[in-house]
C-alpha cells in the first residue's frame, strides 16, 4: 500500500525524497523503496571529503617537516631548543631558495620559447619562395610544389583555409591500371579468394521463399476498375506493376492488364504482353485480385480526363502510404467507376504497410511475372553458353526461364565429371542517360560537358533548368559522397583489387556504354574473356529483339541473375536491385552479390596517384567484405532488393 504524502515537509524529509527519486530514476517518493545504503552520489561526496582530508594532512606534514617537528614524537618530550631552531631556519631558507630557483627556471623557459616562435615567424614571412626550383630527385615532387604555392600565398597576404587540401578527380587511372595489369599477369595462375564466389552460407540458408503462401479470400473488385500506364524502363515498370497490384487489392478494385508508356530515352514500344505471360499473371493472382484484359464496353467510351479520373505521378507523392489511396483515390473510384494512373512508378511506400499487402507485393514480383517463351528460350541459350555448358542447374534457373527451357541449359552430352565454367556478371550502369543525370564528371573535358549538357536539355529539361537556376553540388562533391556511377575503369580496378583472376569470364550487362568500345578498353585489356550478349548470341538469335531495348534488358537481367557472382556498380540501379533481390529469394544461399560502398571506394580511388597496390587491394576487399552480411530488410527499404523479411521469406532458425 502506498504511503501517504505528509502535509508538511521538513528539510530532512525533503532530503530523503530527493535521494529516493535519484535512486529509482525519477519515481515518485510514495513508490520509492526505502534507501538502505549510500547512493553513488554520496560515495562521490565521501571521496571528496577523503581527498580534502588527505590534502590537509599532506600540507600539515610538510609544515611540520619545515618546523623540524617529528610527527611520531610526543610534543611533551624535552629537546634542546637552540639546536631545533637552527635546523628549522636552515630548512626554511633551503625551501625558499628552491622555490625562487624553480620560478626563475620556468620564466626563462617560457621567454625562450616565445623568442624562438617570433624568430620562426620572421623567417617564414621574410623568406622568398623559390619559384624556379631546380629539378628535384624526390620521386614525389608534388608535395614540394604544393609547399611553394602555400608560401607564395602567405607572402602576398592571401587568407588560405588551413587543413587537408581537397583531392580532385581528373578522370584517369593510368598508374593504378598499370599496377592492376602487372598484378593480374603475375597472379593469373593463383587461386582466387574463396569468398568471391560464396555467400555467408549458414545465415543465408536459414531464409526460404514463402511469398506464395496466402491467408485471405480473393477480392471481388466491385469498387471499380484501375488502369495503369507504367513509366520508365523495364525494371521501373516491373516495380510499378507490383505496386499497382497492391493498390488494387487495397481499394477492392479490378485491375486492367497494365500498359507501358513509350519513353524517348528507351525508345521501345513493347507492351506488357510482349515481355510477360499475361495468362499466368491473371491466373496466379486470381486468389488475390480480379484482373481483366480490358475495360467493359460501357466504360470504354468515357473521357477519363474530362471527368477527372486521370491520376498522374505529379498527383501522387513518392512512396505514398496506403492511407493516401484510401482518402483520395477511393472516393474518385467510387464516383467515376474507373481511375487511370498515368505515368505510375514508385508511388507506394514500403513501410508502414499491412503484412498481407506486403506479401502480395513479393508474390507479384517473384511468382506472378514470368517472361514470355521467346525471351525464356533465348535467355536459356545465353546462360548455357556463358557457363560453357555444364552438368548442373543453378537454383534460380527454373524460375528465370521456366522448367521447360531450364533443362535446355544442361548439356546432355556432358558427363557427370564435366564442370561448368564460372562466370561473373557486372552491370555497368554507364549509359548516357545515367551519366548525364548524375551530374558527375568522367574525364572527357569540354567535349563531355557540352555533350551531356545537350542531352540534359533534350531528355531532362527540369534538371537542366535546375543546373542554371540553383547551386548544384560540384562533380567532386558528388563523387566524394559516392553518388557517381562507377566508370568502366573504376569497375575493373574494383574487380582486380578483389582478386578476380585474369582468366575469369566476365559478362557485362548494359547497352550502349557511354564512350563506346574505347571506354571498355580498360576492361577488355585486363579481362580478355569479357563478353556481352551481343557477342555471345548470334545475329539471328538477336533479330527478334532488335529495336526493343526493354526486351534486350530482360536478357541482361536473366544473365546477371543466373551468374555465379554478380557485381553491382551503381546501387541506385533498378536492374541491380531486382537482380540482387531475385538471387537472394531463389539463390538458396549460393549466389553472392558484390555491393561496394561507393563512398568509401571513392575515397580509395582519390588516392590513385600515391596508393600502393597491396594497400589498394586490402582496402577494396575490406570495403566489399563489410557489405556481405546477411541482413534483414531495413525499415522503409525495398522488398524487391531486400526480400529477407517475414513478409517475403521465412526464417527457419
Amino acid at each position: 500500500m502506498a504511503q501517504e504524502r505528509p502535509d508538511t515537509e521538513t528539510p530532512e524529509t525533503c532530503d530523503v525524497r530527493i535521494q529516493d527519486r535519484i535512486q529509482v530514476g525519477g519515481a515518485s517518493p510514495a513508490q520509492s523503496p526505502t534507501r538502505l545504503g549510500p547512493t553513488r552520489f554520496s560515495e562521490v561526496l565521501a571521496g571528496g571529503d577523503r581527498l580534502r582530508n588527505t590534502g590537509s594532512d599532506l600540507i600539515g606534514s610538510i609544515w611540520s617537516w619545515i618546523n623540524g617537528e617529528d610527527l611520531n614524537r610526543n610534543p611533551k618530550n624535552p629537546v634542546k631548543r637552540g639546536k631545533r631552531k637552527r635546523i628549522r631556519t636552515a630548512k626554511t631558507a633551503a625551501c625558499v631558495i628552491g622555490l625562487v630557483g624553480f620560478f626563475i627556471f620556468v620564466n626563462w623557459f617560457m621567454l625562450s620559447q616565445l623568442h624562438e616562435g617570433r624568430a620562426w615567424l620572421r623567417r617564414g614571412f621574410s623568406k622568398k619562395p623559390n619559384l624556379n626550383p631546380k629539378p628535384n630527385p624526390d620521386p614525389n615532387p608534388s608535395v614540394k610544389r604544393a609547399s611553394v604555392k602555400v608560401s607564395a600565398s602567405v607572402q602576398h597576404g592571401e587568407k588560405k583555409k588551413m587543413g587537408k587540401p581537397k583531392k580532385k578527380y581528373n578522370g584517369t587511372y593510368g598508374r593504378l591500371l598499370a599496377y592492376a595489369a602487372h598484378a593480374l599477369a603475375e597472379g593469373q595462375n593463383k587461386l582466387e579468394p574463396k569468398e568471391l564466389w560464396r555467400e555467408p552460407k549458414d545465415q543465408a540458408l536459414a531464409w526460404k521463399p514463402c511469398a506464395d503462401q496466402r491467408s485471405w479470400k480473393p477480392n471481388d473488385g466491385k469498387n471499380g476498375y484501375i488502369m495503369v500506364t507504367a513509366n520508365g524502363g523495364i525494371n521501373q515498370q516491373r516495380v510499378a506493376v507490383c505496386n499497382i497490384v497492391v493498390v488494387a487489392r487495397l481499394l477492392n478494385a479490378t485491375l486492367v492488364v497494365p500498359k507501358f508508356m513509350f519513353s524517348d530515352v528507351w525508345t521501345d514500344a513493347s507492351q506488357f504482353g510482349d515481355i510477360y505471360q499475361v495468362e499466368h499473371f491473371i491466373k496466379y493472382l486470381s486468389p488475390d485480385i480480379r484482373i481483366v484484359k480490358k475495360l467493359p464496353k460501357e466504360l470504354q467510351s468515357l473521357d477519363l480526363e474530362a471527368i477527372g479520373s486521370v491520376v498522374t505521378d505529379m498527383d501522387v507523392m513518392k512512396e505514398a502510404k496506403p492511407g493516401f489511396y484510401m482518402k483520395h483515390i477511393l472516393p474518385l473510384l467510387l464516383k467515376n467507376r474507373v481511375v487511370h494512373f498515368f505515368g505510375f512508378g514508385n508511388r507506394l511506400a514500403f513501410d508502414p504497410i499491412p503484412f498481407q499487402l506486403q506479401r502480395l507485393r513479393c508474390r507479384c514480383n517473384f511468382h506472378a511475372l514470368n517472361f514470355v517463351p521467346k525471351i525464356q528460350e533465348t535467355g536459356a541459350i545465353l546462360v548455357r553458353r556463358l557457363r560453357d555448358s555444364g552438368s548442373h542447374l543453378a537454383p534460380v534457373d527454373p524460375y528465370l526461364v521456366g522448367p521447360k527451357f531450364a533443362s535446355f541449359i544442361l548439356d546432355k552430352k556432358a558427363g557427370p565429371l564435366h564442370k561448368a565454367s564460372k562466370y561473373l556478371a557486372v552491370h555497368l550502369r554507364f549509359e548516357i542517360d545515367m551519366v548525364a543525370h548524375s551530374l558527375c564528371y568522367f574525364g572527357g573535358g569540354d567535349a563531355e560537358k557540352k555533350e551531356l549538357d545537350a542531352y540534359r536539355e533534350q531528355h531532362f529539361p527540369t534538371l537542366a533548368n535546375l543546373t542554371k537556376t540553383k547551386k548544384m553540388p560540384s562533380p567532386d562533391d558528388l563523387r566524394t559522397e559516392g553518388l557517381c556511377p562507377l566508370s568502366p575503369e573504376e569497375a575493373v580496378l574494383m574487380l582486380a583489387g578483389l582478386g578476380f583472376n585474369r582468366k575469369t569470364r566476365v559478362f557485362v550487362a548494359g547497352a550502349n556504354i557511354y564512350g563506346g568500345m574505347k571506354r571498355l578498353a580498360a576492361l577488355t585489356s585486363l579481362y580478355p574473356n569479357l563478353v556481352t550478349k551481343e557477342n555471345v548470341l548470334t545475329e539471328t538469335e538477336l533479330e527478334p529483339f532488335k529495336n526493343h531495348s526493354s526486351q534486350l534488358a530482360v536478357l541482361d537481367f536473366i544473365a546477371c541473375t543466373a551468374s555465379d557472382a554478380f557485381a553491382m556498380t551503381d546501387s541506385g540501379s533498378q536492374l541491380s536491385s531486382l537482380v540482387s533481390g531475385y538471387r537472394i529469394y531463389y539463390g538458396a544461399g549460393k549466389m553472392p552479390t558484390i555491393r561496394p560502398n561507393k563512398r568509401r571506394f571513392s575515397d580509395i580511388l582519390l588516392k590513385n596517384n600515391t596508393i600502393e597496390w597491396k594497400v589498394f587491394e586490402q582496402r577494396v576487399r575490406k570495403n566489399v567484405r563489410q557489405t556481405k552480411h546477411v541482413l534483414v530488410r531495413p525499415t522503409g527499404r525495398s522488398v524487391y532488393r531486400y526480400p529477407r523479411c517475414k513478409e517475403c521469406m521465412c526464417n527457419e532458425d
